[in-house]
């Protein structure tokens, strides 16, 4: 999409928060939050911080934020007591690195 004032194929200009782009992105589908990172041109790191506020706000009303958990791509051990919404470092049980991230939507 080109941006009208710059002609330029750089993202039109936001009118909204971050973590209200977020919320419109996760009630329409699932995504990592590198998915997220990428759409939305923010350091991962930021977007788990956004995601762990989201988390908060929305247990609060008819929302809320599912988490799939982080898995082993070697082993297929999977993560399912880890509070952190961050991707694991290696398995814990073969310690591989191919961790498979966790993935985030919105359900009512």
């Amino acid at each position: 999409m080109r941006n009208k004032k710059t002609g330029s194929d750089a993202p039109a200009e936001r009118f909204e928060t971050i973590r209200r782009y977020i919320t419109a992105l996760l009630e329409d589908g699932t995504y990592s939050a590198k998915d997220i990172s990428n759409i939305i041109r923010e350091p991962e790191k930021d977007i788990c911080e956004h995601l762990e506020h989201l988390r908060r706000t929305l247990g609060k009303g008819r929302k809320r934020l599912e988490v799939t958990p982080a898995s082993c791509g070697h082993c297929g051990f999977t993560f399912k007591k880890r509070a952190r919404l961050t991707k694991p470092g290696k398995c814990p049980t073969c310690r591989s690195i191919h961790i498979q991230p966790p993935l985030f939507c919105i359900k009512p």
